[in-house]
C-alpha cells in the first residue's frame, strides 16, 4: 500500500504552519509505529493497549492544549491535528486521549482550585493518573439536567449516590470527575478510586470501539472530603463547558478516520482488477471517490476556521455542534461508501474500515447525537428550543 498522506486535495497544508505540520507528523510517525501494529489485535479481544498511555503522555498528548501544570499548551489546529492522526487509527484511542484531557483534566483546569490543579494535572499529563467522565445515567444520556445522582453535605464532606453509564476509562480510572445534584443543582466532584462506597462494573459486548474500555460507575453513601469538590462551576454550564472541549477534538478525529477509510479504498480500487482493468477505472467507483474528497475538503476547511474562532475566543456551542455534527456524519457516510467498495473484503478486519464504520457509531451517537445537534443549531436559527 502507498505510505498514508491525509488528503490535500484542496491544498490544506498550504493553511498549516510549519510548527503545527511537525506536530502532526510526529503523531503520525507514532501511530504508524505503535498503535497500528497492535489496534486490530486489541479491538478483536476487546482489550485496552494500556501501554500506549506511556507512550501518549511522552509526546505530550494528553491535555496537550491546556497551558501549564506540564501540559503542552498547543494550539487549537495543532491540537486537532493530533486528534485526527490518534482517530486515523482507531475512534477508541482518540477517544481515550480526548476523555483524559477534555472531559477530565479541563474541568479540574477551567473549575478547580489551584489545589486540585496542582495534585491532579501533572500527573495526569504523564499519564499517571487516568480519569473518567462521569455524566450519563442508565435513564439520562441527552437531558443531562434530569440526572439522579445526588450530592448530601456532611459536617465533614459530601455523600454521593447513584449510577453513570457509558462512561469511558471508568474501570482503569484513577479519578472520576462526577456530576451530581446538590440541592439541586449540579455540581462536579472528584471521587479517586477506592474510595469506599465507589465502584466500576466493565460493560462488555460492545460491537463499536471494542478497544476502549466502557463502564459504569456506582456510589452508594460514597463519602469524599469537602476539599473534593470543584468550587468555581454550578449548573450544567460545568458538563456542557466540558463537552463542547470534547465536541471539538472529536470533530478534528473523524476527519482522520475518514481519511484513513478515504486512503485505503483509493489503493484498494486502484489495484483491485475487475473485467481486465483496475475497479478505479469505473464511473461508478470514481463517483464515490470524488464524493468523499469533496465532503472530507469541506470538514477540512470548517474545522480549520472554527479552530481559529476558538483561539480568539468568538466559538460558540452551536458552531461547535455544527462541526461535530456534520464532520462524524460526513466520516460515517465516507466508510459506509468504502466498506461498499471492498465487496467481501470489506466486512473483515483485514482491512480497517469496517472497524473505522462501526466505531463511528457509537461516535455518531456519544458527546450528543445527531438529531440533538441538529436541534441546538435549530435553536439557535429560530430562538425556539424543540426540545422542551
Amino acid at each position: 500500500m502507498k505510505k498514508y498522506e491525509s488528503l490535500n486535495f484542496i491544498d490544506f497544508e498550504s493553511l498549516l504552519t510549519s510548527e503545527q505540520k511537525s506536530i502532526r507528523d510526529s503523531v503520525r510517525k507514532l501511530v504508524d509505529e505503535e498503535v497500528m501494529p497492535v489496534i486490530q489485535q486489541s479491538f478483536r479481544e476487546e482489550t485496552f493497549p494500556f501501554h500506549l498511555v506511556k507512550r501518549f503522555a511522552d509526546l505530550g498528548l494528553l491535555g496537550a492544549n491546556l497551558k501549564g501544570y506540564e501540559c503542552a499548551g498547543i494550539d487549537t489546529i495543532s491540537y486537532g491535528l493530533v486528534m485526527q492522526e490518534i482517530e486515523r487509527a482507531d475512534s477508541g484511542m482518540r477517544s481515550f486521549v480526548s476523555v483524559q484531557g477534555a472531559l477530565c483534566m479541563y474541568p479540574i483546569y477551567a473549575y478547580g482550585s489551584e489545589e486540585q490543579k496542582q495534585k491532579y494535572l501533572p500527573p495526569m499529563a504523564r499519564g499517571e493518573v487516568i480519569g473518567c467522565f462521569g455524566l450519563t445515567e442508565p435513564d439520562f444520556g441527552s437531558n443531562p439536567g434530569g440526572m439522579l445522582t445526588t450530592a448530601s453535605e456532611t459536617s465533614d464532606g459530601f455523600v454521593l449516590n447513584g449510577n453513570k453509564m457509558w462512561i469511558t476509562n471508568g474501570s482503569i480510572a484513577d479519578v472520576a470527575i462526577v456530576w451530581a445534584k446538590l440541592n439541586g443543582t449540579i455540581r462536579g466532584f472528584l471521587v479517586d478510586k477506592n474510595t469506599p462506597g465507589f465502584s466500576t462494573t466493565l460493560m462488555k459486548g460492545k460491537f463499536s470501539l471494542r478497544a476502549s474500555v466502557t463502564s459504569e460507575l456506582h456510589f452508594e453513601n460514597c463519602k469524599i472530603p469537602k476539599s473534593n469538590i470543584l468550587p468555581n462551576v454550578e449548573g450544567l454550564k460545568g458538563p456542557l463547558g466540558c463537552l463542547s472541549q470534547a465536541r471539538f477534538g472529536i470533530a478534528w478525529g473523524a476527519i482522520g478516520a475518514a481519511n484513513a477509510c478515504y486512503h485505503e479504498a483509493l489503493n484498494y480500487v486502484q489495484n483491485r482488477m475487475m473485467f481486465d482493468r483496475p475497479l478505479a477505472g469505473y464511473q461508478l467507483i470514481q463517483a464515490k471517490l470524488a464524493k468523499m474528497v469533496q465532503e472530507i475538503s469541506k470538514a477540512q476547511l470548517l474545522s480549520w476556521h472554527l479552530s481559529n474562532l476558538k483561539d480568539q475566543g468568538k466559538l460558540t456551542p452551536p458552531q461547535i455542534s455544527l462541526v461535530k455534527m456534520n464532520n462524524v456524519k460526513m466520516a460515517l457516510e465516507v466508510a459506509r461508501e468504502a466498506r461498499d467498495m471492498l465487496g467481501a473484503n470489506g466486512i473483515i478486519d483485514e482491512y480497517p474500515i469496517i472497524r473505522h464504520m462501526m466505531n463511528l457509531e457509537t461516535v455518531n451517537t456519544y458527546e450528543g447525537t445527531e438529531d440533538v445537534h441538529r436541534l441546538i443549531i435549530g435553536r439557535e436559527v429560530t430562538g425556539i428550543a424543540a426540545f422542551k
